[in-house]
């Protein structure tokens, strides 16, 4: 996958990352971590993947930051930023203190792909629909298995 170089963020640190699976109650694959440590809110140039027939066309991969405020544009792209604005529509139990669906990626239209907890510990990779899901109710669709598995389906 080739990278828009001067669109990658700041390393999140390992303490951040902690804090982030404590607060939301996910530990994170180690391969995703890596992946942000090296392309943080980074902006594909290979930003398509296709999965049943259908073309998906990834905007940028959201980032994980110390302060988001410091980021005018970028800040909006920041995981614990966005969960804020997608709330209940991408939890199914309000009363529930965990976060099963972590978005990843900001896609053409207002969707997003996500990591998503709720049959494992091992996130499988969704698109979450934000026309179709409404509070308590995400609307989704598994294209990986894992995040190795998605971060290879880009084509040139």
């Amino acid at each position: 996958m080739k990278i828009k170089a001067d669109s990658i963020l700041p390393v999140p640190s390992r303490r951040l990352f902690q804090k982030f699976d404590e607060f939301y109650e996910v530990v994170l694959p180690e391969e995703y971590k890596l992946f942000l440590e090296k392309n943080n809110g980074a902006i594909p140039i290979t930003n398509v993947f296709l999965h049943n027939g259908r073309e998906y066309l990834v905007e940028r991969f959201l980032c994980l930051l110390e302060d988001p405020n410091k980021y005018e544009v970028e800040g909006n792209y920041e995981i614990r930023v966005v969960m804020t604005q997608l709330d209940g529509r991408i939890i199914e139990d309000g009363d529930s203190t965990t976060w099963p669906i972590i978005p990843i990626a900001a896609l053409f239209a207002g969707d997003f792909i996500c990591l998503d907890f709720r049959n494992s510990e091992i996130p499988s990779v969704v698109v979450w629909f934000h026309e179709e899901s409404d509070e308590l109710s995400p609307v989704t669709v598994k294209v990986a298995e894992n995040i190795t598995e998605f971060l290879s389906r880009f084509k040139e």
